[in-house]
């Protein structure tokens, strides 16, 4: 998995998630989204179905610090999660990992990657911006606490699809 020379020399490595990640990742998931947080056998159940999904880690001194997954029927693929720890936030990570899961998604033949994100998170939403994705629809209380989720596209057939901050 490709990296930028600045994550590289930060010490960061990506890889795919393992059944001995997953209690690690439940610890995350349960941090970054208390309210929405995936139960432990979700992880499970998801790394196994290695046919349709592809999950991966990111690392720093062997700490897991950023973790998503992607789900591919064709001709669609979803991002299923993605999360980066906050103190990790803006080092370019999360571009990093949503950059591995559209090479997954074009390795897999899909036309479109879909992902929904809370309406409440324009961090999160800037990012799927640079990498081309579109709002295409809305969610009215999607998640748990009512807050709408917003429905992107990433045509992978499109030339601005190449795009995105790797940094």
């Amino acid at each position: 998995m490709k990296l930028s020379p600045q994550l590289e020399l930060a010490g960061v490595s990506l890889r795919d998630m393992s059944v001995t990640d997953v209690p690690a990742v439940e610890v995350l998931e349960r941090r970054l989204f208390p309210v929405d947080a995936w139960p432990l056998q979700m992880f499970f159940d998801e790394i196994a179905q290695t046919d349709t999904r592809r999950y991966v880690v990111a690392e720093v001194a062997g700490e897991i610090v950023a973790y998503a997954g992607l789900m591919c029927i064709e001709p669609i693929a979803d991002v299923q999660t993605i999360a980066v720890v906050p103190e990790f936030e803006g080092k370019g990570i999360g571009s990093a990992i949503l950059a591995e899961l559209i090479d997954e998604a074009r390795r897999r033949r899909a036309a479109d990657v879909l992902l929904e994100v809370r309406a409440d998170n324009p961090r999160a939403q800037q990012l799927y911006l640079r990498f081309g994705f579109e709002q295409i629809h809305i969610r009215p209380r999607y998640y748990r606490d009512g807050t709408d989720a917003l429905i992107m596209r990433l045509p992978l057939n499109d030339p601005q699809s190449q795009q995105g901050d790797t940094a």
